[in-house]
């Protein structure tokens, strides 16, 4: 069997079916209408893009649990298309020169449900009662068309119409909220870029709080069953300050606000989307036993949503430094210093497998914890090294110059390198490229 050539050549070898050559995205406009109690979704795809070359088609990543009903290209008529292994292939009518408007519409229906593969499912979730979207690395297409690669970003518009007692959150600022007879509709808008496996809708019996914070803070909100309001406002009490810290270790809030959704469900780990983090009810426990997560999703928001890696290789760029970031709020809360809480991880690392690259752990290894802790080792080898003004004067840098960006490790380290009177290459070496685990410089050194 000969391979279609128009599906070789992948963007990312981490995941060789996703992402889409042809084109680049700048908006997704979805019109969702979802009915919870049969989990059914249909959609309307309003995608803008230019195109980079001149192509026959064009192909979207999207789940085959939704069924396509009509496609157009640039206002035309209805176009050709095909949807098989996950990809919705579009033929226009007329062939659209390099650089021209590529406008697509797609109408779709479904029962949606999550993308299998080897990180579990991914992606579109039923909730017993309501739905959350959790799409890391490659579960957007569960929901809606699209390119499905971090290094795609757009600005979003998201209207989700559902039953009237649930209430419905996605990306960005609630622009306009309609209700007629029994449903209501919650629209969206998201101007920052963003990844497609950043986009999420949260649905529940959940109620609206704001969450005190000084004057001139960034906007904060929860969005929670009632139940569980006496243990959020306990176990989130520090979240205002911990904004505070990493605005001024990491920079300027990249977003307009920040919302974070407690669901009545348990949950196996958080979840973060842009500007959004995703807590399960066992996360909200009434003693805090969850705050080091609440600093990690949090710190997501600068590294991984704001600066989003361009390939999945480079994922110590998200955790790594989210996982730096807990050790960071631990220092600033007067709990184990950056340092003990890196030198205890070397030692529980060094009774793991020396077996990882961290700077290219392979796809089924990539969110393991190992990459998590030794990229955080990484950051703090690199602090000892350069000294506190200059590591997080590096770190301002990094989230200022690729604000909203997609980047690279070899961009990261670039910029180190500006900040360091000596070669950092063996650390990089060592850290990121070497198997076996370095020894961290002495405190101070």
């Amino acid at each position: 069997m000969i391979r279609d050539k128009f599906y070789e050549d992948p963007i990312d070898d981490y995941l060789p079916q996703n992402g889409n050559r042809g084109y680049r995205v700048s908006r997704y406009e979805l019109e969702l209408v979802y009915k919870v109690a049969s989990n059914r979704l249909a959609g309307r795809a309003a995608i803008t893009a230019v195109t980079t070359g001149v192509r026959d088609r064009f192909a979207l990543d999207l789940s085959q649990a939704l069924s396509v009903s009509k496609v157009f290209v640039n206002g035309s008529k209805a176009a050709k298309y095909s949807h098989q292994r996950g990809k919705l292939t579009i033929t226009p009518q007329q062939k659209i020169p390099s650089g021209g408007a590529l406008h697509l519409v797609v109408q779709y229906a479904g029962v949606p449900k999550p993308v299998r593969g080897p990180w579990g499912e991914v992606g579109w979730e039923e909730l017993s009662e309501g739905s959350l979207v959790a799409s890391q690395p490659n579960g957007a297409a569960s929901w809606f068309p699209c390119d499905d690669h971090p290094s795609s970003k757009a600005s979003y518009q998201i209207s989700i119409t559902t039953d009237s007692p649930y209430y419905a959150l996605a990306n960005g600022t609630l622009v306009r909220k309609l209700t007629k007879a029994s449903q209501t509709t919650w629209v969206y808008e998201q101007p920052e870029p963003m990844s497609s496996y950043l986009a999420t809708i949260q649905i529940g019996h959940y109620r609206k709080q704001r969450i005190d914070a000084p004057h001139g803070s960034v906007p904060m909100q929860a969005v929670l069953p009632s139940r569980l309001r006496a243990d959020f406002d306990h176990d989130f009490a520090r979240q205002p300050r911990m904004m505070e810290v990493f605005t001024e270790k990491f920079g300027p809030y990249p977003f307009a606000g920040y919302t974070v959704v407690v669901t009545d469900d348990e949950l196996e780990i958080p979840i973060e989307a842009q500007g959004i983090s995703v807590f399960g009810a066992n996360h909200c426990d009434g003693r805090r036993g969850s705050e080091r997560l609440v600093a990690h999703e949090l710190a997501h928001q600068w590294f991984g949503n704001s600066l989003t890696i361009r390939r999945w290789r480079d994922i110590w760029l998200h955790e790594g430094f989210a996982c730096y970031a807990e050790w960071i709020w631990s220092e600033a809360a007067d709990g184990p210093t950056a340092d003990q809480l890196a030198r205890a991880a070397r030692h529980n690392l060094a009774r793991e497998p020396q077996d990882i690259r961290v700077g290219d752990p392979g796809p089924t290894r990539m969110f393991d914890d190992r990459v998590y802790k030794r990229g955080a080792l990484t950051l703090h080898a690199l602090r000892l090294e350069l000294g506190e003004r200059a590591f997080f004067d590096l770190l301002r840098e990094w989230t200022s110059r690729y604000r909203h960006a997609s980047v690279t490790t070899d961009e990261f380290t670039d910029l180190a390198g500006h900040y360091s009177t000596l070669p950092l290459r063996p650390l990089w070496e060592s850290w990121l490229h070497d198997e076996p685990l370095p020894q961290l410089p002495p405190h101070g050194g």
